[in-house]
């Protein structure tokens, strides 16, 4: 079985792409909190990639921005590729089947934003 269920928060605003033949998708980083603090005692958080496709894509791309918070339901899954360096490079994001909007756009506007208050890992290229 493969199953993942997350809950956590936009890493920056969805950029929504179109493949080739014209099907819309999202790439996005979800911060989503550890359980426990950090030996300083601040909140620490992981940063999930995700892709999700079609309708789901248009809508987060329209109605979610950095900072929301959703849920997203889907498979893990690890994919590789060679690099222009002739590296082979591996890849594991979760494929999202459902996301779920958690907030409203009220709770958005009023100024709840806790993600900034994280250091976003630099990604591999």
């Amino acid at each position: 079985m493969n199953k993942v269920i997350l809950v956590g928060r936009l890493v920056k605003d969805p950029e929504l792409r179109r493949t080739n033949t014209d099907i819309p998708v999202v790439q996005f980083a979800l911060a989503v909190n550890r359980t426990f603090t950090g030996n300083n005692g601040e909140r620490q958080a992981d940063f999930i990639n995700c892709v999700v496709w079609r309708n789901q894509a248009e809508n987060l791309a329209k109605y979610m921005r950095k900072g929301s918070q959703i849920g997203v339901e889907g498979r893990l899954q690890v994919r590789n590729y060679e690099d222009a360096g002739g590296v082979k490079r591996y890849v594991t994001e979760v494929i999202c089947d459902q996301i779920h909007f958690l907030e409203s756009k009220g709770s958005r506007d009023n100024g709840f934003n806790d993600i900034n208050s994280y250091d976003i890992p630099s990604q591999p290229s």
